[in-house]
């Protein structure tokens, strides 16, 4: 099958031809797909695309001109895919729905730390010769409640790094996970959740339900100087809302390794850039805000099985054989 492969560095490459091994020719592109680009993918049978790249019903009716009969995701997510339209277009749709949890969960504890110890000031203060404790101060995980929204397979993870932290556990999901509940996990309603937790973290994927779950009336009802973490989908929180909150004193704490408005922002060198996203650039003028640009599953173990599946994905859906990875419209039916 050739396929072409958009938003492209030079690590996918890497990692998507080891784990090709010639049983696909790939054509590595760049620049995000959208309905400008999508006329690269002429001659091809699949696309292969990330998390920034568009898949709204014109750009899947352009690939279907180019008789693109196979879309392989290289993310868990598909928030950014038309269902209904691939489904009318008869283009498959598969995923990569668990490439490294641990990854993923990782990050959200070291955003935690990072933001508790103030690490990032520390680090410049001292590079700096500066070696002052003031404005540094923190405060024990242990003892702390923490509210975890989602609690598939990494918020189980984040519970049980939480749950050795000696924090008291928080969740809500749809699903109650047992794992997390023989960790001690407290299920609760998202109201009890938001008005009890210290700290807040978001593992759940975007849907019309979880659209910006976190929200002017969700602050209202948090503790002061609560510690928000999201390294799920940017979406789930309304950026406008999170800058009030953060002038307000309401949230103490941000964490973020998405935004909802990052696909002309992450994954790319801006340095010499002035940023136009005004709200973005708001959020990085406070100093209890630190910002990663969609790194959380970036590690070696998770590029090499998100590649590994990505081509069985392709593999399966050449063949025509089942594919357990396919997105069909069920999915988007649980919130």
């Amino acid at each position: 099958m050739k396929v072409a492969v958009f938003s492209t560095k030079s690590y996918d490459q890497f990692f998507l031809n080891e784990a090709n091994q010639s049983q696909h020719e790939l054509v590595f592109f760049e620049p995000h797909l959208n309905e400008k680009t999508a006329l690269l993918s002429q001659g091809c049978e699949a696309v292969c695309v990330f998390v920034n790249d568009d898949l709204q019903a014109s750009v899947l009716e352009i690939l279907a001109e180019q008789q693109i009969q196979a879309i392989a995701l290289r993310c868990a997510g598909f928030n950014n895919v038309d269902l209904e339209a691939a489904q009318r277009l008869a283009i498959q749709v598969a995923r990569v729905p668990a490439y490294s949890p641990y990854a993923v969960a990782e990050h959200t504890v070291a955003l935690i730390l990072g933001l508790n110890r103030k690490i990032y000031r520390s680090f410049s203060r001292v590079r700096e010769g500066n070696f002052a404790l003031e404005g540094l101060l923190g405060f024990d995980l242990h003892g702390q409640t923490a509210g975890i929204i989602g609690t598939g397979k990494i918020g189980q993870i984040v519970a049980k790094i939480l749950n050795g932290f000696g924090c008291q556990l928080l969740a809500y999901d749809v699903v109650p996970n047992e794992t997390c509940q023989q960790l001690g996990c407290e299920y609760v309603g998202l109201d009890e959740l938001f008005q009890r937790s210290d700290i807040i973290t978001l593992h759940c994927p975007l849907t019309p339900e979880t659209h910006h779950l976190i929200n002017s009336q969700a602050f209202e009802q948090m503790k002061d100087g609560v510690m928000l973490i999201n390294t799920s989908r940017g979406a789930l929180i309304d950026a406008s809302a999170a800058v009030k909150a953060l002038k307000t004193g309401k949230i103490g704490y941000l964490g973020l390794d998405v935004y909802e408005e990052e696909g002309d922002l992450f994954f790319e060198d801006l340095s010499g850039k002035v940023i136009q996203d005004d709200v973005f650039a708001r959020l990085l003028t406070f100093p209890n805000v630190v910002i990663t640009g969609h790194q959380a599953f970036f590690t070696e173990n998770a590029l090499k099985n998100i590649a590994d599946t990505t081509i069985d994905n392709l593999t399966s859906m050449a063949q025509g054989k089942s594919c357990p990875n396919l997105v069909t419209l069920k999915h988007t039916r649980t919130p």
